[in-house]
């Protein structure tokens, strides 16, 4: 067996615009079969992208002894209850971020995978596999920058379609679920550790009641991470990683083009160096790392833990904006 046989639960834009087409150049991925509750929308889909099977269930999907694995990119709060629902019927699962909607949640898919230890399973921090993001964590590692003592990340978009999933509340929606979750995450895979406390200031549309822009601080034992997402402001993508010697920026840290390269750059007191990257898919690559770790039986990139863990401090920075004071992790 030299490919991962995939199976798609649902027809969600981001898989067909993206993460499917990326998956099908990869070389170790097959995506063989999606699922819709519309059957006709699962069709067009599936004759569109060149799938071979269409199910009118998610249900039907998981039963199809034929697929390996699921990627999940359905609404948030749909995340953990059909990941278990894979898990039980034998199938390796990509999830999209956020993996869940609460620490306690993610701790319940957790217990549940553990259930399962012979299957994989991993929350989609696509950019992660990015070059430009494993080349970031090098140059940091190696002390290019000095002491790392503080990361700046924001992350906007505008969006105040009140029909949009990522504005409905019920299915959890919301900025820092669905951006500020990058800055969270990215913050702790630099430092390399957990924070010890969160200080979060949150503010929610009126109307939809998700929140709209959130703010956060994230102190760490060396350093502190700070960051702004928000869905109403202008777009806008940028991180910076500052340490005693050093500065290394990232001009498009989170949906790094496929088709063009990206660069990052290495500011000292010698001076600046860009770094250059060509061009690569990093949805491509996230599919091969994670079929490739089922097909040698080896460790996934990110565990189930850290998706846990980022989880835990997200909740933190809603309850430290409620409460309006500092909150230990």
């Amino acid at each position: 067996m030299d490919k991962i046989r995939w199976g798609i639960l649902s027809t969600a834009k981001i898989g067909r615009e993206k993460v499917i087409p990326a998956m099908q150049a990869g070389s170790y991925c097959r995506i063989d079969a999606i699922a819709s509750r519309d059957i006709q929308l699962a069709q067009a889909t599936a004759d569109a992208l060149g799938i071979p099977k269409a199910y009118n269930s998610y249900e039907a999907l998981l039963n199809d002894a034929d697929i390996d694995a699921v990627y999940i990119p359905l609404p948030n709060h749909l995340h953990v209850p059909w990941a278990i629902k894979a898990l039980e019927a034998n199938k390796h699962v990509l999830c999209e971020k956020p993996i869940a909607l609460s620490p306690e949640e993610a701790k319940a898919l957790q217990l549940a995978a553990q259930q399962q230890p012979h299957l994989k399973l991993m929350e989609a921090f696509m950019y992660r596999l990015h070059p430009q993001w494993i080349k970031a964590k090098q140059i940091v590692k190696d002390g290019a920058i000095g002491e790392l003592k503080n990361i700046q990340s924001f992350f906007s978009y505008y969006n105040t379609d009140t029909n949009n999933i990522r504005n409905k509340k019920e299915a959890g929606g919301g900025g820092l679920m669905d951006i500020g979750c990058y800055c969270v995450s990215l913050a702790r895979f630099i430092f390399n550790e957990e924070p010890t406390a969160v200080f979060g200031n949150v503010e929610f549309d009126p109307v939809m009641q998700t929140d709209r822009m959130a703010s956060g601080i994230l102190k760490f034992s060396k350093g502190d991470s700070t960051f702004t997402c928000s869905t109403q402001l202008m777009p806008y993508q940028r991180v910076n990683i500052s340490g005693t010697t050093g500065r290394i920026e990232i001009e498009i840290p989170f949906n790094a083009p496929p088709l063009t390269a990206t660069r990052i750059g290495l500011h000292t007191k010698t001076g600046t160096e860009e770094i250059l990257f060509e061009a690569v898919d990093q949805y491509t690559l996230q599919g091969d790392a994670f079929s490739k770790a089922i097909l040698e039986n080896t460790a996934v990139p990110t565990d189930l833990q850290d998706a846990v863990n980022n989880m835990v401090v997200i909740d933190a920075v809603f309850k430290s904006s409620a409460e309006g004071k500092w909150v230990m992790i």
